[in-house]
């Protein structure tokens, strides 16, 4: 549907057609039931003191409602960000790279590399839609087009959401409030609900509780990160997600990524943990700067997951242990490394 459309519909059916405009509305107390005019017209019919207990004037207002019916209008056609392509640029020593990189949506892709090889790049050259003008020369691709501001302005102003180990708050609010404030600047519907969602979804990655009326300043690093995580899954806008290393970040690495991925983002996370290498779909080779090769995870790296896993569970069930002030004593037993991990697994419990 045209935007302009939008300015001849009744009120009354323009809010059945698109219940967003519910939420614009109200935030000018302006009621919608059995208004039979278009907006334009309805606007002739305010009275003065509507104009200044709203701090606007009619111009405006329409403004506001041509705007928000445009931006409507371009989330819908581009609903969904099915694709982005990374077109190969220049290494650290100006050699071409050797491929490109085709990220598609509900897909995990992992950037793999030694430290210092360039993964973190390759991520901002995703966040600024790089288009020739970063050191590496590249190119994104957003549904096989050059973004254009257009389109981010359709998600909010922002296609890409970063989420990294070292993040913390500064807010002076609890994290009801401040989720809320998130909800309601997306004009979403049932914020209360979208808001407790996020809090039990965090609260499940995290594996540290907290309640609604924690303030966010008092959260963990874990917290933090599971909260952010759950936050772009459910109220954020933003179709790709870039993960840089949080395989230390005290979250349930394996829910994160499903959480993500059932929400139909495009997730490209950079990362040395074999865990989330193997979880992934696909990964991308850097060295010295430049994509190297392009690795689909094949059947006999996904059975191997399987035993990382477990040895992984041993290791934070190992870690519980110590953090519960446990002390090891196994008498005559202290080469078995059955009952080593039924003490920890005890201590799990």
């Amino acid at each position: 549907m045209e935007a302009n459309t939008f300015l001849n519909l009744p009120l009354a059916d323009l809010v059945k057609q698109k219940p967003a405009f519910t939420d614009f509305l109200n935030s000018f107390n302006i009621k919608t039931e059995n208004i039979n005019k278009p907006f334009p017209e309805l606007l002739d019919t305010f009275s003065v003191q509507f104009w200044d207990d709203n701090a606007t004037t009619r111009h405006e207002l329409l403004g506001l409602f041509i705007d928000f019916a445009k931006g409507l209008t371009i989330a819908e056609q581009h609903e969904m960000i099915t694709s982005v392509e990374i077109l190969a640029g220049i290494d650290k020593s100006s050699r071409p790279e050797t491929c490109n990189l085709h990220l598609k949506r509900g897909e995990v892709t992992c950037i793999v590399g030694p430290t210092g090889s360039g993964k973190s790049r390759l991520l901002a050259d995703i966040e600024w839609l790089a288009n020739c003008d970063t050191p590496t020369k590249r190119r994104i691709l957003i549904n096989g087009e050059k973004p254009n501001e257009q389109l981010t302005n359709a998600f909010g102003g922002k296609l890409v959401a970063q989420i990294t180990q070292n993040m913390n708050f500064v807010l002076d609010m609890d994290v009801q409030s401040f989720l809320t404030l998130h909800a309601e600047s997306r004009l979403m519907e049932n914020p209360e609900q979208i808001v407790s969602k996020v809090i039990n979804l965090a609260n499940e990655l995290s594996g540290e509780a907290f309640t609604p009326q924690t303030p966010v300043t008092f959260l963990s690093g874990g917290q933090s990160r599971a909260l952010m995580i759950a936050d772009v899954a459910c109220i954020g806008q933003a179709p790709i997600v870039l993960i840089d290393e949080i395989e230390n970040a005290g979250v349930d690495k394996r829910k994160a990524l499903e959480l993500l991925v059932s929400q139909d983002k495009i997730v490209l996370m950079a990362t040395h943990d074999p865990l989330l290498i193997l979880l992934a779909d696909k990964r991308v080779v850097i060295k010295n700067g430049g994509m190297n090769r392009i690795i689909t995870t094949n059947k006999v790296e996904k059975e191997l997951y399987t035993q990382l896993e477990e040895l992984d569970n041993t290791m934070q069930m190992a870690r519980n242990f110590f953090r519960h002030g446990n002390v090891l004593n196994f008498g005559d037993n202290r080469h078995k490394e059955e009952d080593l991990i039924s003490l920890f697994r005890l201590s799990k419990d």
